[in-house]
């Protein structure tokens, strides 16, 4: 088994987090948490999470989400996911996210959309 990582990266001056693995409220949750604070204190206008190799988030990781998106937004920032799989898209349905977080297909989309201001 992988062990969940979170990698940071700028493509076309969007910061994006590329995650993978299962967020389960432990160290990863933490690794998880920490790199989204980072980003939101060095001022990150435009953050996309892409979550293509992400394979389940509990409770805890949403959590970390919904505390980063409200952080963002404060500042008149975006965070915004791609590459959603089919389970944690579900869970976004029926945790009514997908009505709070900006979600693309893909990171290319989702790096344009984030380029021009969300």
């Amino acid at each position: 088994m992988l062990l969940p990582k979170v990698k940071t990266s700028s493509e076309n001056g969007v910061k994006v987090l590329a995650v993978r693995g299962e967020f389960t409220g432990g160290d990863e949750t933490d690794e998880l948490r920490n790199a989204l604070a980072a980003e939101a204190e060095g001022g990150t206008t435009g953050l996309l999470v892409d979550l293509e190799n992400a394979t389940y988030l509990n409770s805890t990781a949403l959590g970390v989400l919904i505390a980063a998106h409200t952080n963002f937004s404060k500042r008149g920032a975006t965070l915004g996911l791609c590459n959603v799989s089919k389970n944690i898209e579900n869970l976004f349905v029926i945790t009514k996210l997908v009505l709070v977080f900006k979600v693309y297909g893909s990171r290319e989309d989702g790096i344009a959309a984030l380029g021009q201001g969300g």
